[in-house]
């Protein structure tokens, strides 16, 4: 497989949000997700060209303060690695527990979690419609995008 060119501009735009109570509740009732030591991925088919991602994260982990520490690490695992990411997905990453991971982790751990649920749903989707699932499951489409920031504040 072709490792994807990582995109020129790395801006994480307002349209690759998933913000409201609605788009929230179909990836939630779509019900495929994956997980691993430092994140739950629950995802569903979008009908864009790219993908999008929310943040759900659960006042257990802590205060706020901490809470948004995690929301901007995840958000910026995601921006980084946005071009390794199968498109046509809304994503809802959720942190497993309040250790806080490296950018590192996360950076390894978010796209292969995406693509390993990527395949669940084209298989999901194949096998309803009586075919046998394609080899490469979602296109992973370069985004154009500008150099990254170095680290996280």
């Amino acid at each position: 497989m072709a490792e994807p060119t990582p995109p020129r501009d790395y801006r994480f735009q307002p349209h690759e949000h998933l913000r409201k109570s609605r788009e929230f509740r179909r990836v939630y009732e779509r019900r495929r997700s994956v997980s691993d030591r430092w994140l739950i991925v629950y995802a569903c088919e979008s009908d864009l060209p790219y993908s999008r991602v929310g943040l759900s994260v659960s006042r257990k982990v802590g205060q706020a303060t901490q809470r948004n520490r995690l929301r901007r690490l995840y958000r910026e695992a995601f921006r980084l690695t946005r071009h390794e990411i199968p498109t046509g997905l809304d994503l809802i990453l959720i942190p497993r527990g309040s250790d806080e991971p490296t950018l590192e982790d996360l950076k390894h751990s978010l796209p292969r979690l995406v693509r390993h649920v990527a395949r669940k749903l084209v298989a999901e989707k194949a096998k309803r419609e009586g075919e046998a699932p394609p080899a490469e499951p979602m296109p992973v489409v370069p985004t154009p995008v500008a150099a990254p920031a170095e680290g996280l504040a």
